[in-house]
């Protein structure tokens, strides 16, 4: 009788506990946040080095990793499309190869889809707050919500935006806008609706800031921080940054020289900016102390805007990292921070124009930083956006995620790409990029996930990383890199592991090692060629392959 009594409540007791373990809901995938900047150097944030004030960011990095040797494409396009597909560029038809067009106006293979069309399988609701530049429109490449901004000539006022794929009026001239506080609002707006409507579900937050591209704008009262910061000149600014840096072990390298000569070559010339600008204007990174004190006025005027638009780009930043603390989501977003580009010489006047009796960095102006401060934005690299020497393709990479990385404050050596981020990403969320889209093949991708790097001091080697841009070329096959400033400029060979400055040039020393990297690079090139070759789709213009001349963005 009494072995009948046990087992009476014990059946009953375990069916319950089965019951229990079944009902227990399995945990989340993570919520990804990918924020983007516009035309950041390698060195331009606190924990990378910058006299720039970054707390939130800086508070990322600190309790999460950065990476010391992450690139970007070199230009604003390509590294979006490499980004969002975790191709290279020229495979998809967003940066131009000879023969095959493509590039700024160049239109993706209907296979070579952006990451919200692989999220959304997996439950993930996505979000874009932003600068797109990226063929097509948002919500039909699988965002849910988007906030577009596409004009990159005015930061007080856009007239070219749009809000869910439909053009929104100008914004008129005087009103309370700013570029930084419009997309971190509608990040914030839609984060806010996502805790709402669909707490159940994960969310990818593309978050892409329009700053700090040129034309330097910010508000009055970010530049009256920087306003006595850059008095003392590039020459002292950078290396104070390079002393930071070695101290902080992101990297142990030389400090480059200035090179008064390589500007692109869009830029206005030196008459021009002295006629269009001001006579204080320089077109050069020459010697700070060779500069008259009105030029080293002007100059670091221009720069306190540039930190102004930094510092204002890590304060919304912030904004949204509370609205995440809020909603409870911040432990189990994995956060990462990029920029598109090294920090831009280019020095140029679009847009409405630039009002030379304005103050510097107000709406009327359209100043560039030019390639001096450049230079200590890209700081101790060398050259800058669009060349592929690794000022022009270095970026910080910041990752944050409490419930899934335990090191805290770590470095990763590890060399990494922008193609790496899509399938990391995905990854993350438990899936993979499929086979095929709508019954047509999906070629394979060169990106890797880098996860075994995230979770743990591993690494994941890329057999290679290439670039190809504006005629600038690159390749890198483990600590060597080969590098040419245009088509038809010497191949320049440097060890990354002993010279990441490229300071001395090893390809007289060592043809044999410059010949092999030379095959490789045209190997791949001819690879991507017949692959962007099979299915060239038609241009906006409406010829089918042809190369529409590529914006300055």
């Amino acid at each position: 009788m009494r072995l009948r009594l046990i087992f009476a409540f014990a059946i009953p007791m375990f069916l319950c506990a089965l019951a229990g373990i079944a009902a227990k809901p399995a945990p989340q995938p993570p919520n990804i946040l990918l924020i983007l900047a516009d035309d950041l150097g390698y060195s331009d944030l606190g924990c990378y080095g910058s006299e720039i004030h970054t707390p939130n960011l800086d508070a990322l990095a600190k309790n999460g990793l950065r990476f010391t040797q992450f690139d970007n494409t070199a230009r604003c396009w390509p590294s979006r499309a490499a980004l969002l597909t975790g191709y290279y560029a020229q495979q998809v038809h967003r940066d131009a190869l000879p023969g095959l067009g493509g590039g700024a106006s160049g239109v993706r293979q209907k296979w070579a889809r952006l990451l919200p069309d692989f999220l959304r399988p997996l439950g993930y609701r996505s979000y874009h707050s932003g600068k797109w530049h990226i063929d097509g429109m948002p919500l039909e490449n699988g965002f849910d919500h988007s906030y577009r901004v596409d004009d990159q000539d005015r930061h007080f006022g856009p007239k070219d935006h749009w809000l869910e794929d439909v053009r929104l009026p100008p914004v008129e001239p005087g009103a309370s806008y700013y570029g930084s506080i419009a997309i971190a609002d509608h990040a914030i707006r839609c984060l806010k609706e996502h805790a709402e409507k669909f707490p159940a579900q994960p969310f990818f937050e593309y978050l892409a800031f329009t700053v700090p591209h040129f034309p330097i704008q910010a508000l009055p009262e970010d530049i009256a921080k920087y306003r006595d910061t850059y008095r003392e000149g590039w020459d002292v600014l950078r290396k104070q940054r390079w002393e930071r840096m070695k101290k902080m072990k992101l990297l142990d390298a030389k400090l480059s020289p200035l090179d008064p000569v390589t500007v692109p070559p869009w830029n206005l010339s030196p008459a021009a900016l002295r006629e269009r600008v001001s006579s204080n204007e320089v077109a050069r990174a020459v010697s700070w102390k060779d500069l008259t004190p009105e030029q080293q006025q002007f100059q670091a005027s221009k720069m306190a805007v540039h930190a102004a638009m930094v510092d204002r780009m890590d304060q919304e930043i912030g904004r949204v990292l509370a609205q995440l603390r809020a909603m409870k989501a911040l432990d189990n977003t994995v956060i990462f921070f990029l920029s598109d580009n090294g920090a831009s010489a280019e020095q140029m006047i679009r847009g409405d124009g630039h009002d030379s009796s304005a103050p510097i960095g107000s709406a009327k102006t359209f100043l560039g930083i030019g390639p001096g401060w450049s230079s200590v934005a890209n700081t101790p690299l060398r050259l800058h956006k669009s060349w592929v020497h690794e000022g022009g393709i270095s970026t910080p990479l910041i990752v944050h995620w409490p419930d899934g990385i335990k090191a805290h404050g770590q470095l990763r050596l590890n060399p990494g790409h922008a193609i790496d981020l899509a399938p990391t990403i995905l990854e993350l969320a438990g899936g993979k990029k499929p086979d095929n889209w709508n019954g047509q093949p999906i070629p394979p991708a060169p990106g890797l996930s880098l996860v075994p790097v995230l979770k743990k001091d591993g690494a994941v080697a890329h057999e290679y990383l290439w670039w190809y841009h504006s005629g600038n070329r690159a390749i890198r096959m483990g600590d060597w890199k080969l590098v040419s400033k245009g088509e038809n400029g010497p191949w320049e060979l440097y060890n990354l592991a002993h010279d990441r400055s490229e300071t001395t040039d090893l390809a007289a020393k060592f043809p044999e090692k410059t010949r092999e990297l030379e095959r490789a690079w045209t190997k791949h090139l001819e690879e991507f060629s017949a692959l962007a070759a099979k299915d060239v789709p038609f241009e906006r213009d409406g010829k089918k392959g042809a190369r529409k001349k590529e914006s300055a963005h």
